[in-house]
């Protein structure tokens, strides 16, 4: 598992989309060589989906790759329905939930620039140019 974890990882750790694939072609061939062929064929199936992120500018692919944030919000959900402990029925659980949600909204940490838009502004601008250049 953690040789396959590793290899998985290395897909990712390059620096370009077309490098990445390479990658994610030459873990395929590994994985049916370890009698994992399932596994390699979700990796071949699913390469395009998985480099979306690839797309974009580099400074932003650590956070769009990764989920940090949705994850942080669930942990802080999780630590508060546990110091309740039971609830009467699932509206009070919901109304803890959202109450928490709002809280998060309309605090610092709600409203905490995830990404810096300047560099898809750029990206744009360099686009419209491209097009208008022909």
């Amino acid at each position: 598992m953690k040789e396959v974890s590793m290899m998985l990882k290395g897909i990712h750790a390059q620096e370009s989309k077309e490098s990445a694939r390479e990658k994610a072609m030459q873990v395929a061939e590994k994985l049916h060589e370890m009698k994992l062929g399932s596994a390699a064929n979700k990796i071949v199936d699913g390469i395009e989906e998985t480099l979306t992120y690839m797309n974009f500018p580099t400074q932003h692919w650590t956070r769009i790759r990764t989920n940090n944030t949705i994850e942080r919000l669930n942990r802080e959900i999780k630590r508060r329905t546990r110091a309740i402990g039971a609830f009467p029925d699932g509206q009070s659980a919901l109304m803890l939930v959202c109450a928490r949600l709002r809280h998060v909204a309309g605090t610092q940490w709600g409203a905490k620039r995830y990404m810096n838009m300047e560099h898809l502004k750029e990206l744009d601008l360099q686009h419209e140019s491209d097009i208008i250049a022909g």
